[in-house]
């Protein structure tokens, strides 16, 4: 299918240069001249007539290849929003990230709306994307509403991600550190910019950034009001985590890790996410499995020597569980979080991911805290929903609907729906996604 085969591209493609800057915006905004990121290394601002993805496309102040084939084609989004853009990099000595020609880790982009509705939202990238990935999905929404937006690149990208660090996990261990770090620059920013705080700070995120947000609202409470985590990832020493179900799925049995009604997906994620998760996540948290070979051996068959279908994490050493225990949740959040997960999800399966996770808060005792839709008929990604309208269902405006509840719990104290599966509504799905009548 033609749409498969652009999302296949995508999904592979590496790094990406800047799109060729437009005309310079008029407003030569002086206050910008003060704006001073805290720690940052290196900082350029730039005043805009357009911050949302309408315009900075062609202002030239995003990458369109970030966030390629997270969105369905049908979504719309709000424009027409000025104000000033902070693109820079924290000290790193790590240079997987391309943009901008800086080589150079830990970039991060922050946007200050010209109407400020005194929020701010910080979303780490998903996947191994890069800090512009959230652009659509995420930032464009925040931006029109009057929130503040900054985004992190995790400290390193790309699928060699795992070279970053000195020992196992590290490089995972390093995207907390960086989330943290921007969202304490980001308020300080705020504070410069329009001459008070923020008065409340809501972390967001997508995949792996979901997983970000999940731990921040465990470790740091205190900078965040709440937060969204959309499909997470869900790391445990004792499993369930990618490294327990993904050889399953690689020895031909994926019938044993996700849903049969999921079965039309398992050709595109076997080319693209299956083998190639597995052997990067396992060379960050195991690397002497496949001995001096980085990432071990793509599409091996089971019994080739150091294959990865043929790993067994319970049986590793004690050093591997402990670098991934480094990473683990816990489930001990401590500000308002919402969880939006598809059941059909064919890269994280949704009962060894948010379904787990949802019980681990439980078991803290923090259920007050959380609630959990699981979208039916949602995919981890949206992009596919354009190849499978008729059996897939975007969780886009699922998120939307679940941050409009965030914000009326934590500003008015009016409590979300209880969790609940969310049934296909009829009608349109990429703009409409109610919270309320599903099966608890």
């Amino acid at each position: 299918m033609p749409i498969i085969r652009t999302l296949l591209a995508a999904a592979l493609a590496g790094g990406a240069a800047i799109v060729p800057a437009g005309p310079a915006a008029a407003d030569p905004c002086p206050p910008s001249s003060r704006l001073k990121v805290p720690g940052a290394e290196h900082q350029v601002i730039a005043c805009l007539e357009d911050l949302t993805t309408a315009g900075t496309v062609v202002s030239g102040h995003t990458v369109p290849a970030d966030y390629a084939g997270l969105h369905p084609s049908g979504a719309r989004n709000p424009g027409g929003v000025p104000g000033i853009q902070i693109d820079g990099y924290f000290p790193d000595d790590s240079t997987f990230n391309t943009h901008h020609g800086w080589n150079h880790d830990s970039q991060f982009v922050i946007r200050l709306p010209k109407r400020w509705n005194g929020g701010l939202v910080v979303a780490g990238s998903p996947g191994n994307r890069r800090q512009y990935a959230n652009d659509f999905t995420i930032a464009d929404r925040a931006l029109a509403k009057g929130y503040a937006y900054a985004a992190t690149d995790k400290g390193n990208s790309g699928t060699e991600f795992y070279a970053d660090g000195r020992r196992p996990g590290d490089a995972i261990a390093e995207w907390h550190f960086r989330l943290t770090q921007l969202t304490k620059a980001a308020r300080k920013v705020v504070e410069q910019r329009y001459g008070r705080p923020p008065s409340r700070t809501y972390a967001v995120g997508v995949s792996n950034g979901g997983y970000l947000v999940r731990r921040q609202l465990e470790r740091h409470p205190e900078l965040y009001t709440g937060g969204i985590d959309w499909g997470g990832a869900l790391w445990t020493d004792e499993g369930p985590n990618l490294l327990t179900f993904l050889p399953t799925v690689l020895r031909g049995s994926p019938e044993k890790v996700y849903p049969a009604a999921s079965s039309f997906l398992w050709p595109y994620h076997e080319q693209v996410y299956w083998d190639l998760t597995q052997r990067i996540y396992r060379e960050e948290l195991d690397p002497d499995y496949d001995g001096d070979l980085q990432a071990g051996i793509p599409y091996c068959s089971p019994g080739t020597p150091r294959c990865d279908a043929d790993y067994d994490y319970a049986s590793r050493p004690r050093r591997v569980h402990q670098a991934v225990r480094k990473i683990s949740l816990t489930g001990r959040i401590g500000r308002p979080m919402i969880t939006i997960h598809g059941t059909l999800d064919a890269l994280l399966p949704i009962d060894a991911a948010s379904d787990r996770y949802a019980e681990m808060i439980r078991r803290q005792g923090r259920s007050a805290l959380h609630r959990y839709y699981r979208i039916e008929d949602g995919n981890h990604t949206d992009g596919l929903y354009d190849a499978f309208p008729d059996r897939l269902r975007p969780l886009l405006p699922c998120y939307h609907s679940a941050f409009d509840a965030l914000e009326a719990w934590t500003v008015r104290g009016d409590a979300p729906p209880p969790s609940a599966t969310l049934p296909r509504p009829a009608g349109d799905v990429v703009t409409t996604c109610p919270l309320n009548g599903g099966r608890r």
